[in-house]
Parts: structure tokens; sequence; C-alpha cells
């Protein structure tokens, strides 16, 4: 078992060279996209896809609890003992180690154990969001596993988590939770303005224009953090808003690059773990693409935005 870590001082934000672990971070995409799969299959649908996402926990990834039949199950990565749980609401567990094995191997085993507690479900094997994928059953090319990199991810994500839910804590209008989405890999948060969009034409490998739609049927500005993947090459936050309105890429956020290929705005990790506040650096980074969409597009900020503290609350 890995020892406590504290989450003040120099390593609170851990750095990780994507290009160190680049092969363990495409097994790990993959491994989520199985156990993201099963979630799709089971969870009622919720709008703009929120239903299939994992979310962060004080050991790794979660499905959290996923109707079937009368009982839950749940699904959780942990990235300090490294297995994998899925457990019962009747007190049934079964686990898979994480170590280095093929996507394939993991995909049999996980539905084995499923098999095993009286789960049965299909799902798609065609992995989304990656372009050239194989299915996830035939799938022997992906099989890394570094512990202490996987460790290191999932550290990274504890402190975004934390900080995207700071940001999220004032919006008063429709806000999505933070959820880690295994399509794409990434942690992200997203207001909306309450407003309709027009419908999206761009896709990814292997979803259609439908999901997509659904994805963005209302207008949002959306932060997130990626580890590397998706071929930036290094771990970074973005921010970006849909529809895009006129001057969004010309305005100024500090320390932050609006990249044109990818249609948003981009701020290195290593730039926020260098800062003397993380926490503020990656605060104002997200304040400011967020007025710089908002302003832009006229939402009634005013009507969406909390001001001040919460009154009685014993935080203030």
């Amino acid at each position: 078992m890995a020892a406590p870590l504290s989450t003040h001082g120099p390593n609170a934000w851990p750095r990780l060279d994507y290009s160190g672990w680049a092969d363990t971070c495409a097994t790990l995409h993959l491994w989520t996209q199985v156990v993201g799969k099963i979630r799709l299959a089971l969870a009622p649908h919720v709008n703009h896809w929120w239903q299939v996402a994992l979310y962060v926990t004080a050991r790794g990834l979660t499905t959290s609890p996923m109707p079937y039949q009368g009982r839950s199950v749940q699904i959780d990565f942990d990235f300090i003992d490294h297995r994998l749980i899925i457990c019962t609401s009747d007190g049934r567990q079964e686990q898979v180690a994480l170590a280095p094995r093929s996507v394939a191997d993991f995909y049999h085993e996980v539905m084995r154990h499923l098999h095993a507690l009286g789960v049965e479900v299909r799902i798609w094997t065609m992995p989304v969001e990656i372009p050239d994928a194989i299915p996830l059953e035939a799938d022997n090319v992906h099989a890394s596993y570094d512990a202490k990199a996987a460790h290191t991810f999932w550290r990274q994500l504890v402190q975004v988590h934390r900080v995207f839910e700071i940001f999220r804590s004032p919006f008063l209008g429709k806000c999505s939770p933070v959820h880690f989405f295994w399509g794409s890999f990434d942690l992200a948060v997203t207001r909306f303005s309450g407003r309709a969009a027009p419908p999206i034409q761009r896709s990814a490998p292997n979803v259609g224009f439908w999901v997509m739609q659904e994805a963005y049927s209302h207008e949002v500005s959306s932060c997130g953090f990626w580890p590397g993947n998706g071929g930036f090459g290094k771990p970074a936050f973005y921010s970006y808003a849909y529809p895009e309105p006129a001057g969004f890429a010309q305005a100024k956020v500090q320390g932050a690059t609006y990249e044109m290929a990818l249609g948003e705005f981009v701020l290195p990790y290593d730039a926020v773990a260098d800062a003397p506040s993380p926490d503020e650096a990656l605060l104002d980074f997200m304040r400011a693409t967020y007025e710089a969409a908002a302003d832009r597009a006229k939402w009634d900020r005013q009507a969406l935005e909390r001001r001040g503290p919460l009154k009685n609350s014993p935080a203030f």
C-alpha cells in the first residue's frame, strides 16, 4: 500500500511527463472505456450523457452505483492498491488486479467477474474518440501499466477535481458535475447559459452526430484537464465555448494560448504547478475564459452567478 501523501508542499501538484507514461495512459484509457461502457449500458439516460461519466474518489475513479435488477453494482479503480473492485449492494465483491495486461484480457476478466456476481451486461466493444481503434475484446496491442504513473495521474486528478469544485460552486445556473469522461479521457466541468445551441456538426471517431448534438444541445462554457493524450503531448488545462462567440479567441488570458486547431484556450499543467498559488492560477484561468465566453455571448450573468458568500454557512 502506498504511503499517505500530504496535499500541501512541493508534491501537492505532482508532475508527470506524458512521454514517460504514454503507453500506460493509452492502456488505462481503454480500460476506463470497458468500465464506462458498462455504465452506459446500465445507467438511466441523463441529458448531455452525464450518466456515462466516472467520478474521482479518495482512491481512484468510480462509476458510482448503477442499477441492475433491483440491486446496485459499482465498479471502482483503486490507484493506491492497484485493483479494480466490482461490488454489489447485496454484499458481494470481485476484484481484478491492475497490472500489465492487455485490454482484451482486462475486458474478458471484468466480464467474467460480473457474471460471477450475477450481472449480465453486453456492451458495444468498439472504443470511441480514438482513431484506428481496435475492438476491446481483440486488443492485445495495449498492455502497459506503470503503477507509479497511474498513482501520480490520480493524484493530479484529486487536485484538479478539488479546484474545479471550487470554481463550480458559485454558479447558480445549470452546471455539470465535475466528472471524468472515458471517451476523451479528461476531467471536465461545464456551465450552461440556459439557451439552446445550434446543432453541432463536429464528430469524433466512432461517435455519431446525434451523440454530439445531445452533448452540445445548449450553449456552454467548459473547462477541463487532459493528461497529455489526444495529440497535445503534455498535461494541460483547456477551456472552450460552444457556440464560440465572436472575439472569444482574441481574449487575453494570462499564461494561456488559444489553439486554433483545437478551438480552445490551453494552459500547461506545469504552469499551474509552478505558480506561487496553483489553486489561484487555475481559478484565474477558468474565470477568465468563462467571462470571455459569457460576456461576448451576452449570458445573463446577474441571474446565473451568486454574488458574495452563502449566508449562515459555517465556512464563512
